[in-house]
């Protein structure tokens, strides 16, 4: 049974930081015998204390592909596989050969995206039930310091991302007020470059993954916080400020990951109840045992499986649809829309956007 259960097994993690390599080291352990680990940062000196998978040796080096080495060298019997590239650009046949999907990320941009995803590939058969070999249940596992959660979602059984996306708490936001006029700190003169000059400069959003748009938020933030006699500024703080990042503790990490990885244990053999439908760690009070179950929302634009009519204004142009409805009743960022047979508009790739974006102006009608 075990032996089946680890040479069949594949298990696709996404992320390969803190949490990434204390996850990609339990399923070793396991004895897990097909993994890709999916992660497109690089190594940086901060990285470490707590990802001990790296040494000095790697810094700049992917994450992905010297996390992969050395689980090669360490256990010479399991096939490992990495990619750079965004979890977002793979095609649904690249997902579909998994039976688990473990995320180790800080992103909750990506979080959800992964999230959606999992629910897009599930099928209903004509009766309008799931077939349940193309559901692939999604581990979420994230960490804030001295907390940290894990959670199962189960496609169209458990709640998902999507439905208590609410409860996620926003960015530090600083006074735009202060942050032109009168900057105090390193973070304010980042923020007045993030939020202001970049929309000056670039007619894009910023690609916060991207170390080109990160490097020249720094740059400019370093000019701006030399003219007000303010220190400090380097890139590290720069990615922290513009990706809200909370500084990690390495038992946190081992805690979850070990969560998440359990739980994929308990999924592949059904050697016990999985989560219902989540695990919470508060490393300065102690663990929450006693937790109110994620309920499925039944208008989750997400996992909700009702045919939704939205009765709008048909004077209303496409933007406003987008920016007014969308985006502030559904909490969506950057949403696409698409008809049955037709793109009606998409936000990426950048080149499909532009194609597209003169319909903004359209009403519905």
């Amino acid at each position: 049974m075990k032996d089946a259960i680890v040479d069949n097994a594949q298990i696709l993690v996404v992320g390969a930081g803190g949490l990434g390599c204390e996850i990609l080291k339990n399923l070793a352990l396991f004895g897990i015998r097909n993994i890709f680990v999916v992660d497109l940062d690089t190594i940086e000196l901060s990285n470490l204390n707590r990802q001990f998978l790296f040494r000095q040796k790697d810094i700049g080096k992917y994450k992905a592909e010297v996390a992969t080495e050395f689980i090669k060298n360490k256990f010479p019997k399991i096939n490992i596989k990495w990619s750079n590239k965004k979890v977002q650009d793979f095609a649904d046949d690249f997902f579909r050969q998994f039976n688990i999907i473990i995320g180790g990320l800080d992103n909750m941009e990506a979080r959800r995206w992964i999230n959606e995803k999992v629910h897009d590939l599930a099928e209903f058969d004509e009766n309008g039930d799931i077939k349940i070999e193309t559901v692939i249940p999604l581990i979420d596992g994230g960490t804030e310091g001295f907390r940290g959660q894990s959670r199962v979602i189960i496609p169209y059984k458990t709640s998902c991302l999507e439905c208590t996306n609410q409860l996620n708490t926003n960015r530090n936001v600083y006074a735009l007020c202060t942050i032109a006029e009168t900057p105090r700190l390193p973070e304010h003169c980042i923020e007045y470059i993030y939020l202001v000059k970049w929309k000056e400069q670039f007619n894009r959003p910023v690609d916060k993954d991207s170390y080109d748009d990160v490097n020249w938020i720094n740059i400019e933030a370093q000019k701006r916080a030399e003219s007000f006699g303010i220190q400090n500024v380097n890139y590290s703080l720069t990615l922290g400020v513009i990706k809200n990042v909370i500084p990690a503790i390495a038992s946190t990490n081992a805690i979850i990951a070990a969560s998440t990885c359990l739980e994929s244990i308990k999924i592949l053999s059904g050697c016990s109840k999985i989560l219902n439908n989540y695990f919470m760690y508060m490393g300065h009070e102690g663990i929450y045992s006693d937790t109110s179950e994620y309920v499925r929302k039944d208008d989750c634009v997400v996992c909700s499986t009702k045919i939704k009519n939205v009765k709008v204004d048909p004077k209303w142009t496409l933007k406003e649809f987008i920016s007014e409805y969308l985006v502030i009743n559904h909490n969506l960022k950057d949403p696409s829309i698409f008809s049955n047979s037709n793109i009606v508009y998409v936000t990426n790739p950048l080149h499909l956007r532009e194609a597209h974006s003169y319909k903004l102006e359209y009403s519905l009608k």
